[in-house]
This record gives C-alpha cells, sequence and structure tokens, in this order.
C-alpha cells in the first residue's frame, strides 16, 4: 500500500470515528474531545486542510515539514492554553490562517522551507491555544492533546490527498480556486464576527 493510500485510509478513519464521538455524552473522554474539536469550527477546518493543499502544491519535503511543523507547534499552543497561559488575538490569529493559507494556496506560492515553516508555525500557535483551551473539566490533557493532532493530523492528510489526486489529474486550477474559497470563507467568518 501507497504513502498516499495510508494518508487516505488514515483521513476517513479519523473523519468518520471524530464524528461519532462527537455526539452529546461522549464529550467527558479527553480523547474523543480531543478529536472532535478541530472540527467544531469551520475556521478550524479550512485552515487544516489547506495546510495539506499548500504543502502538496510545494512538493518534496515540505509535504511532511510543513504539516509537522504546524502540529508541533499547535502541540505548544495547545499546552499554553491548557495552562491558561493568556494569548492575546487567538481568534484574529486564526481567521489570519485561514485567509493567509487560503491566499498561499490560490496563488500556489512556492515559498522556500525556512520561510514556509516559520508562517504554519506562527499560526499553528494560535489554533494550538485555542484547543488547549477549550480542555473540559476532568478530562485528561494528554489524551484531549493526542485526540486534536490526529483530528489535525487526519485533516492535514485531506488536503495532501486533494492536492496530490489534482496534481496528478493535472487538475492544478482547481485547487487555486480551493484557495480563492478559503480566503472568502475567512473574510465571512470575519464579517460574522462583527
Amino acid at each position: 500500500m501507497t504513502i498516499r493510500k495510508h494518508f487516505a485510509l488514515f483521513a476517513a478513519l479519523a473523519l468518520v470515528g471524530s464524528r461519532a464521538w462527537a455526539h452529546p455524552g461522549h464529550a467527558e473522554s479527553g480523547l474523543a474531545h480531543g478529536l472532535a474539536h478541530p472540527f467544531s469550527g469551520l475556521d478550524h477546518i479550512l485552515a487544516m486542510v489547506a495546510v495539506g493543499l499548500w504543502a502538496a502544491q510545494l512538493g518534496g519535503r515540505a509535504v511532511w515539514a510543513v504539516p509537522a511543523a504546524f502540529v508541533g507547534m499547535m502541540v505548544t499552543g495547545g499546552a499554553l492554553g491548557m495552562a491558561g497561559v493568556p494569548l492575546p488575538l487567538v481568534e484574529a490569529g486564526i481567521l489570519a490562517s485561514v485567509l493567509v493559507l487560503g491566499l498561499l494556496v490560490a496563488g500556489a506560492a512556492k515559498l522556500p522551507l525556512y520561510a514556509s515553516l516559520p508562517l504554519v508555525a506562527f499560526f499553528a500557535l494560535f489554533h494550538g491555544h485555542a484547543h488547549g483551551a477549550e480542555l473540559a473539566a476532568g478530562a485528561s490533557g494528554w489524551s484531549y492533546a493526542l485526540g486534536f493532532v490526529a483530528a489535525t493530523a487526519a485533516l492535514h492528510a485531506v488536503g495532501l490527498g486533494l492536492g496530490w489526486a489534482l496534481k496528478r489529474a493535472s487538475a492544478e486550477g482547481v485547487v487555486r480556486v480551493a484557495g480563492g474559497l478559503v480566503s472568502a470563507a475567512a473574510v465571512a467568518l470575519w464579517l460574522n464576527l462583527l
């Protein structure tokens, strides 16, 4: 089985499982709550998928390094959120991530790793903080973090899979349009907050 098929299988299982655990009465489990949290907001979903799409566009080492940088810094942000350490402008940072990541995908921006890794890591800090701050009382921080890391990796894998499939089908234009739609959604979400 190829790595792409593994990614697709993992993403499908994670998406199905987290939806089933997201029903009321199951949130007491740190793992289930963590798996469900990234799916609780369109802003998180769009940003995570956009990271995968952009990594697929960049190719090479970025395919694993960009999502890994995001997940690594997201864990740091999650720890800060769980510890109650304040981070200013969390929601603005999350919406900015959706806008910027969408624009990077729409423009098929080919930033070098030394620029792309810190950029996604910066945005991941906000996403992680939001996840960590939502830890349910009495839930295990470790299992909760494991859940939101697995869900985030699944969403990255969805973006990577879509990006690879569309590249293989010579439909890179569709990926760019998707990036534009992600950015448009960020603007709509921002206007909704006003």
